[in-house]
C-alpha cells in the first residue's frame, strides 16, 4: 500500500512538471509592438568622453 503511494505521487510529480514544460504558456504580457529608439545614436568621436 505505501508503495503504491509513493510510485502514484512519484508518476503525479513527472507528470505535472511534464506538463509545466511542454503545456500551452500562460504568460500575460500585454501586446505592446515595437518600441521607437529614444537615445542618442553612438558617435565614435566620444569613446573617450567617459
Amino acid at each position: 500500500m505505501a508503495f503504491s503511494k509513493m510510485l502514484a505521487s512519484i508518476i503525479q510529480y513527472i507528470s505535472e512538471a511534464f506538463m509545466r514544460i511542454f503545456g500551452p504558456t500562460d504568460d500575460a504580457y500585454p501586446v505592446i509592438g515595437v518600441q521607437p529608439f529614444t537615445g542618442e545614436p553612438y558617435k565614435e568621436g566620444k569613446a573617450d568622453a567617459w
